[in-house]
């Protein structure tokens, strides 16, 4: 048995049965990580030594009948955008490269309470901005399926580290799309679920009301265990309503007999890989055949998501952004006064992306362009979620692609931001929304994976998931993993 492979509900059921120890499969994870990282090179702050640590620690728990539940000694990697004291926390820049946050985010205390084991931070876009985890400060992550293409963006290292086998699970950060395009890239599943839905406190922020936390598996099941934990209200996170937390892994039932499943037909427009669309269009009519009733519908304010995404995002990101000024934390390049030294330190700090973001979101903010920029496009995000609301009133999930292509080529889009922004067109408007979506592996397409993207109604990730566990016990993909 190859334990890296395991998924990481298997993984939990064989830790419960005994069958292995938390040092055994966390030791097998260290293995191949130091096997295989330095092609793909998916960690930005591996951690070994506290690996092991924890992982003596959850058997202990275990023996002295202790143990915290079903995630206390897997291992897990989280994409390097969570605030975890004590371990350096970069967000894939070079501003934060020597920050060791004095706390944890609430995800990652969660997980902690849950007992996790950290294997390490993961490699990212620098502040989660980009579509193909090149704009990482560091060095850019190569997918396991083919090392000269991306992993997609922004939770690039996330994906990669999972379908190369070096993490069980592992949590992203889905702005636009970046925990559901590295998952379609790589082949594996990620959920962006509901905003509010995980508490975002401790997540350095990029754009505030589109951020959200976002786990990702080899299979939905991963997913289901791992949003079990998360998920809930926080006090230190306002955004996060009350809602009742259902329970996710008891909705796997795969039976989706009568579901209704909307085809948004803006999702197939010109410009879509055939054969990306040839394997989305296969899984619709698989749902077809497993029982579920198929919806034509339109969304039809989705061809404005790309324009309205990139007057928001960058003008949140601007506003939170400013805290990087050589005072407070992080880097500082000392000026002749205060200005000078703030000048230096962003730029120094920043990199191309993030600086092209700023400048965009500032302008988009500044007097005279505010009413006609800012307010125009958070009109447009109404309108969009209006679609959603009225799609959703005739089904109870939409199917679409994931992303329009398969993984590109590493450098291939680099020069042509515009090109790169494109990459999301079909993530964006979920973000814009508010609502859950998740991608999962519905075939290949040129010997690259391909990702079915499932959306769902706010706070109903449980018939979300229902629906892809559904269509992936019923399907192959799920099972084929990259020769390393």
């Amino acid at each position: 048995m190859n334990l890296h492979e395991l998924p990481l509900h298997e993984a939990s059921r064989l830790l419960g049965e005994g069958a292995v120890s938390s040092v055994e499969l966390t030791r097998a994870l260290l293995e191949r990580i130091q096997a295989v990282e330095p092609r793909v090179r998916a960690f930005i702050t591996p951690t070994p030594d506290l690996a092991l640590s924890q992982a003596r620690q959850s058997d202990e728990r275990r023996a002295r009948g202790q143990g915290r539940g079903p995630l206390d000694g897997l291992p897990l990697a989280l994409k390097d955008i969570y605030s975890t004291r004590g371990v350096l926390t970069t967000c894939g820049s070079r501003i934060l490269a020597n920050y060791l946050p004095p706390y944890n985010a609430t995800a990652v205390l969660r997980l902690a309470e849950a007992g996790f084991v950290l294997l390490g931070k993961l490699n990212m876009d620098e502040f989660a901005m980009g579509s193909s985890c090149e704009n990482s400060a560091f060095f850019p992550t190569h997918n396991p399926w083919d090392l000269t293409r991306v992993p997609g963006g922004s939770s690039g290292g996330s994906a990669a580290a999972l379908a190369a086998g070096m993490a069980l699970g592992a949590l992203g950060s889905d702005t636009g799309g970046s925990v559901r395009l590295p998952a379609a890239y790589c082949g594996v599943v990620g959920l962006k679920p509901t905003y509010g839905r995980i508490s975002r406190y401790g997540l350095v922020a990029f754009a505030s009301s589109l951020d959200v936390v976002g786990p990702m598996g080899k299979e939905v099941a991963d997913v289901a265990l791992l949003l079990q934990t998360l998920a809930g209200a926080d006090p230190r996170d306002s955004t996060t309503p009350d809602v009742p937390v259902p329970d996710y892994r008891a909705a796997l039932s795969g039976e989706i007999r009568g579901l209704r499943v909307g085809v948004p037909q803006e999702y197939f427009a010109a410009g879509i890989q055939p054969d990306v669309e040839a394997a989305v269009r296969a899984a619709i009519l698989q749902l077809h055949e497993m029982g579920a009733t198929l919806v034509d519908v339109s969304l039809p304010h989705t061809r404005y998501g790309v324009a309205a995404y990139y007057i928001i995002a960058p003008s949140e990101a601007s506003a939170n952004l400013a805290r990087y000024d050589g005072v407070k934390y992080g880097l500082v390049a000392p000026g002749e006064d205060m200005w000078s030294t703030m000048e230096r330190t962003r730029e120094q700090g920043f990199g191309p992306e993030v600086k092209r973001r700023i400048m965009l979101g500032t302008y988009a903010l500044s007097a005279g362009y505010y009413e006609a920029y800012y307010v125009k496009a958070q009109k447009v995000r109404t309108l969009i979620r209006r679609d959603f609301e009225s799609a959703f009133a005739r089904c109870d999930v939409l199917a679409a692609p994931t992303a329009p292509t398969t993984a590109f080529k590493l450098g291939e889009k680099v020069d042509d931001p515009v090109a790169m922004y494109l990459s999301d067109v079909f993530t964006i408007t979920a973000n814009a929304a508010g609502i859950p979506a998740v991608s999962l592996p519905c075939g290949f397409a040129g010997g690259l994976p391909v990702g079915l993207q499932l959306l769902g109604r706010p706070f109903d990730e449980a018939t979300l998931l229902r629906a892809a566990h559904a269509y992936e016990q019923a399907t192959p993909w799920h099972t084929y993993r990259p020769e390393l």
